[in-house]
């Protein structure tokens, strides 16, 4: 799911807050200047305190008024000292009006205001400006991670190429790792573009991307054909993010809205997109249940750790590669519920799976798990692989994956490496969000649904309806099917 980057002020909070600390010791240091130490720290004045708060909540709205803080990050020094002046002369002339306003100029030293917007100018320039390398290398670092990065496939012609790369990397490098070029000329193909690789051509772009990490494509074309409209519906078709140049016509399921991409206007379509609102109340959801969950697997552990070790010796958690949001690969943590050969002996045990396409395997009655097994007069009898399996018990170090931003309290199932292997353009759309320890498609029967594709079509159902109510509902839906025990296996 597509997470707009358009965060307004909050997006510079930081920053925001760098200059309230930098406003609010140039005020400590022009009261002691003006002063003296003898008469105690300003916040402990009753007369200045006021003053500094107002002065605080006047420097804010001015910062969000003028945009002060819109394009901090590629500003010059040369550049960012003169906001800083238009900044520190509004605050100056603002808290002047306050103060006539309020008819206390009399009470207060004009001298220390004065001294608190100077040291101010020169405090919050050099703040700024060392602050930002710190955030650039690591807004760099996300970009390249897997975990918390966004990778940026770029689709253009060989004339236009080398331009796009270079100007898409200087405005939005911050936000995106370039992952790779894909050029439309049959005959213009090269090994990289201005440092960056060419990774396919048209005719195999989408079966690249099925099977790579990308979040999102970049086109840029100076004319559609048939071939990129078969290669965009392809993307639509798994839940790719696509910003584009072009008016794209209108296509069922996704939702289609005009942004700016660093200094580019683009048409963006996306299956759904989630706002910073919703992405930061998800992302406490999901911290709060993690730090609980975590918390209630610890103390699981501790009492069934030690009996699956009796039945089973070995690692008492299993970690297992899963592939997660848009191809991103994380190891999933659970209770070994299994022997440890378990993957091993699967390949025996294909002809039992419920799931005829081997997207997903179901058995009936696995014979890896720990203490299952079938008598001679053809009883089967469990064990406690199959209580904690039942019970979901087995699920719990999946908190873990929680708090470390791998997967969500809701989501989809992440699926194994061979069952993604497998495939097919729009079964790829379920990975458009993180994967989730709950979903739509668990809380709907996920023992009794045996077709693949109604699996997807649930996925793809709550991302298209997706909402922080839903995400409640699917939870609240979860307690339940647990305490009833219904569709674990």
């Amino acid at each position: 799911m597509y997470q707009r980057s358009h965060f307004g002020w909050v997006k510079h909070l930081d920053f925001m807050i760098l200059d309230l600390l930098c406003l609010n010791i140039a005020f400590c240091a022009a009261f002691f200047v003006r002063f003296g130490v003898s008469r105690g720290i300003p916040y402990s004045d009753e007369t200045y305190r006021s003053l500094i708060l107002a002065m605080s909540a006047i420097e804010v709205i001015t910062a969000l008024l003028l945009s002060n803080l819109s394009g901090v990050l590629r500003r010059s020094p040369a550049q960012e000292f003169l906001r800083v002046i238009v900044l520190s002369a509004v605050v100056l002339a603002l808290t002047a009006l306050y103060l006539f306003s309020v008819h206390s100029a009399d009470v207060y030293s004009r001298l220390l205001v004065y001294y608190t917007v100077g040291l101010f100018l020169l405090l919050d320039t050099v703040g700024r400006l060392l602050y930002k390398p710190f955030v650039l290398k690591a807004l760099k670092k996300r970009a390249g991670s897997e975990a918390g990065g966004r990778s940026v496939l770029i689709l253009t012609d060989r004339a236009h190429a080398e331009e796009i790369v270079k100007s898409v990397g200087n405005d939005i490098f911050e936000h995106f790792s370039l992952r790779g070029v894909v050029l439309t000329d049959p005959d213009g193909q090269t090994d990289a573009v201005a440092g960056v690789p060419v990774v396919s051509d048209l005719s195999g772009a989408a079966h690249y991307i099925c099977r790579e990490w990308i979040d999102e494509v970049f086109v840029y074309l100076s004319e559609q054909s048939k071939e990129t409209e078969v290669f965009q519906n392809a993307c639509r078709e798994m839940g790719i993010t696509i910003h584009t140049v072009l008016d794209l016509a209108n296509v069922d399921k996704s939702k289609q809205f005009i942004e700016e991409l660093g200094s580019r206007t683009v048409l963006t379509t996306a299956y759904n997109y989630i706002s910073p609102w919703q992405a930061f109340i998800k992302r406490a959801m999901d911290l709060l249940g993690g730090i609980v969950g975590s918390i209630a697997a610890v103390l699981i552990g501790i009492f069934i750790g030690p009996i699956i070790y009796l039945q089973s010796p070995g690692p008492i958690i299993f970690r297992q590669k899963r592939v997660g949001r848009n191809g991103r690969t994380f190891y999933v943590l659970k209770f070994r519920s299994m022997v440890l050969d378990a993957e091993d002996r699967k390949k025996d045990l294909v002809t039992e799976n419920r799931i005829s396409d081997g997207r997903m395997f179901k058995m009936e009655f696995d014979p890896r798990v720990i203490g299952n097994r079938i008598l001679p007069d053809g009883t089967k009898k469990s064990g406690i692989g199959e209580f904690i399996r039942r019970t979901s018990l087995d699920e719990f170090p999946q908190f873990f994956n929680i708090l470390a931003g791998e997967m969500s309290l809701v989501g989809t199932r992440p699926p194994t490496l061979d069952e993604w292997a497998k495939y097919e353009y729009h079964h790829r759309a379920r990975l458009a969000v993180k994967p989730g320890i709950t979903g739509l498609w668990q809380v709907s029967g996920r023992s009794e649904i045996t077709d693949f594709e109604e699996v997807v079509r649930l996925d793809t159902e709550y991302i298209t309806n997706f909402s922080i109510g839903l995400d409640l509902k699917i939870l609240l839906k979860t307690v339940v099917v647990l305490l009833q025990r219904k569709g674990a296996m």
